[in-house]
This record gives structure tokens, C-alpha cells and sequence, in this order.
């Protein structure tokens, strides 16, 4: 993208420097024309509705990649939209065509389109910049956005039948909506809306979930057809902060969210023997629900491992997957592995658990594991 230059900016409000912005100097959109490679693709329904994502780098890429599949394999009828940032890789982008409809290539807003942000004066909202995109692909006129951490469980279809902004309850603050999926309308006038926003308002957590419930601020209180059912949007993460709840009514659920600063690929997974192999966590990171990461790397490995290893060829790239040597045993990823030579961990009081637990330093890994709060908890329910 040509880059302009701007050796004086008068003293105007943003939307009236948003007027004067040359549409060079707009994020710009460049869709890969790719071919389809599925069987199946005439049997496809044709629509002007889609599913949307967004990967800026090669690890969200795969996430991006298991969900498309995970949509596939629940039998959308709708088509499926990849935004992708510049720096995602070749090979990435090829697997990515053959899963997607269209794959877009965005700028980064935060490094491609440093004029725009010169005059938004908010550098550090790059990304949610990046994930506004969604809002210009006016050739659909209904839209899902997922984030790339996400993966469907059953066909959701029917959210199309929502209107815009509909979206989950965040779990952090029920009266915020979690903006891992929401369904709505592209329309470039919301779009230059939706930036002149974040120039005068920036975000009031930094990205784009704070912008998103600023600008469409009466979701809480406006319309409840609005609120779409946890189960669309189900944080793995909080699945511990009501267990009850999720024995209750997690069989229903239709899409997880892998919340917090631990993905799945940042696991390894022996595909023999059917593991997830654990990452080293710390107690504010989280613990990912052993199930649904199971049934990521299933996916993974049985629906996108083919795809990569197609479009990278003999170029070798971290797959995430254990492998066997020459003598036949298994070589893991040990990045992906907690540390050999640390302690056993020492055994706690109840009373130093609880107040640990009170205190949000949680042993996901170990005493609080689901499989011991579960345990626990069914002895009370008996």
C-alpha cells in the first residue's frame, strides 16, 4: 500500500479530518482469488451471507483454519470469509484458500496504514482497527464475525437470523458483550463511524471489545433478541468459575471460546496415542476445558494437517504434532513442555487453598483441576 506523507495537520476534530483522508490512505483490502479445492464445493448453498474471521500472524492462522473446517464439517450453508494480515505466511494463505471462500489480505493498521493513524492519533488501537475491516465486506449483507480462537460444536446457521450487533454476554461483566462473536451488517458507512469512534473515544480495555460496546452501547438494556445464549459464545475458562452450570447445561453448547493468554496451539499433541500434551501454565493464565482442546487437535490433525502439509511442501514448519524418530519413539515438541527439572509442587492446607483460590491463584494444572472439582462436586450432588 502507498504510504502518504503528511508534513502538516491543521487542528480539526477527527471526523473532520476523517473528511479530508485520500483513499490511499484508507486500510485497504485485497481479496486472493484462490481455488476451491473441496469435493464437495458444488453442493454448497450460494449466499451473500458469511461467516467471518481474523488471523494477523501464522499461529491465529491455524486456529482460523480449525475453525473453517469445524464449519464445514456442522454443514454451513453459508460462505466463509478469512481476513488476513500481510505477514501471515504464503503457504498459510494457501491452506487458508482451500478451507475459506475468500481470503482478504487487511492492512495492519498499526504498520500499514501509518497515515490513518497519524490522524487518529491512536496508534495502539491497531489491532481492533485491523478487525473493523469486517464491516467493508458490503458484497455480503449479513455477517457472523468468530474470532480464530474459536470452534463450533454444531451447525449455527441460525444466527442469521439475528440482527445487528447481536452477540454473547462477556462472562467478565455480563453487561458488556464478548466480541469473539457477534452478528452484523457491513456497511461502509458504519465503518467510518466505527473509526471516527475509536479516534475520539479510543477503547476502555485497550482493544476492540471496549470500542465495540461504546459504539453499540444499548445492548445491555435495549433489546434482549439482542443477547445471544451463552452456548454460542461458551468461555472454556469460566467453565470453573460455575461448574454447576456447565454440568447443567454445557451439553448444549454450539461454540467455544478458548479465552486467555493460552491457545490450543500452544499445545503439542501426540496424534498416536490420541494427547494433548500440557503447557507449563501459571495460575493467571487459565486452564482450557481437556475436552473441547481435545476436540481442537482431533480437528486439527485429522482436517487441517493435510491442508498445511499440501501447501508447505518439503518447506518444514512447526506442525504442533508429536513425531517418531528412527527408533520409533516419539520426538515432542519441548517448548511445549513445563520445565523437567521443577519441583514437584508442595502440598497445601485446605484453608491456604481456599484463601489461593479467593485470591484468583488457581491450581488449574493440579489440587483444582476440573477432574477434582468435578470429583468434589458430585459428592455434594449425590
Amino acid at each position: 500500500m502507498t504510504r502518504k506523507m503528511w508534513g502538516f495537520i491543521p487542528v480539526l476534530n477527527c471526523s473532520q479530518l476523517l473528511s479530508f483522508c485520500p483513499p490511499q490512505s484508507r486500510p485497504s483490502v485485497i481479496r486472493i482469488a484462490t481455488p476451491d479445492l473441496r469435493e464437495n464445493s458444488l453442493q454448497r448453498t450460494m449466499s451473500d451471507q458469511a461467516f467471518v474471521t481474523l488471523a494477523t500472524n501464522d499461529s491465529y492462522a491455524k486456529g482460523a483454519m480449525v475453525l473453517g473446517q469445524s464449519l464445514r464439517k456442522h454443514n454451513t450453508t453459508k460462505k466463509l470469509v478469512a481476513l488476513i494480515g500481510p505477514h501471515v505466511a504464503e503457504p498459510c494463505r494457501d491452506a487458508l484458500g482451500s478451507i475459506f471462500d475468500e481470503v482478504c489480505v487487511v492492512d495492519v493498521v498499526d504498520s500499514g496504514d501509518v497515515a490513518h493513524l497519524a490522524l487518529m492519533k491512536r496508534p495502539d488501537l491497531g489491532v481492533t482497527f485491523t478487525k473493523l475491516h469486517c464491516w467493508t465486506l458490503t458484497h455480503y449483507s449479513k455477517c457472523v464475525f468468530m474470532d480464530a480462537d474459536t470452534l463450533v460444536l454444531s451447525n449455527i446457521d441460525e444466527l442469521f437470523e439475528r440482527e445487528e450487533l447481536s452477540a454473547a454476554p462477556d462472562p467478565g461483566w455480563p453487561d458488556c458483550f464478548n466480541s469473539g462473536v457477534f452478528v452484523f451488517r457491513p456497511s461502509n458507512e458504519t465503518h467510518e463511524k466505527l473509526l471516527a469512534f475509536c479516534g475520539e473515544k479510543g477503547s476502555f480495555d485497550g482493544g476492540d471489545q471496549g470500542v465495540l460496546n461504546s459504539f453499540f452501547n444499548t445492548w445491555a438494556t435495549a433489546d434482549i433478541s439482542k443477547h445471544l445464549p451463552f452456548i454460542y459464545n461458551l468461555s472454556s475458562v469460566s467453565i470453573y468459575s460455575y461448574l454447576p452450570a456447565f454440568k447443567e447445561y454445557g451439553r448444549n453448547a454450539k461454540v467455544v471460546h478458548f479465552l486467555g493468554k493460552v491457545k490450543p496451539w500452544n499445545y503439542s499433541y501426540d496424534a498416536q496415542k490420541g494427547e494433548v500434551r500440557g503447557h507449563a501454565l501459571t495460575p493467571d493464565q487459565g486452564q482450557l476445558h481437556p475436552d473441547y482442546l481435545l476436540l481442537w487437535w482431533q480437528l486439527y490433525s485429522k482436517s487441517v494437517m493435510p491442508v498445511l502439509q499440501q501447501a508447505y511442501g518439503e518447506t518444514p514448519f512447526n506442525s504442533g504434532l508429536t513425531e517418531e524418530s528412527e527408533n520409533g519413539q516419539l520426538q515432542e515438541d519441548v517448548s511445549a513442555q513445563p520445565e523437567a527439572s521443577a519441583p514437584p509442587p508442595q502440598k497445601v492446607s485446605s484453608e491456604v487453598r481456599k484463601q489461593r483460590w479467593e485470591a484468583g491463584q488457581i491450581d488449574y494444572m493440579g489440587d483444582d483441576s476440573f477432574a477434582n472439582i468435578e470429583r468434589k462436586l458430585d459428592s455434594f450432588l449425590k
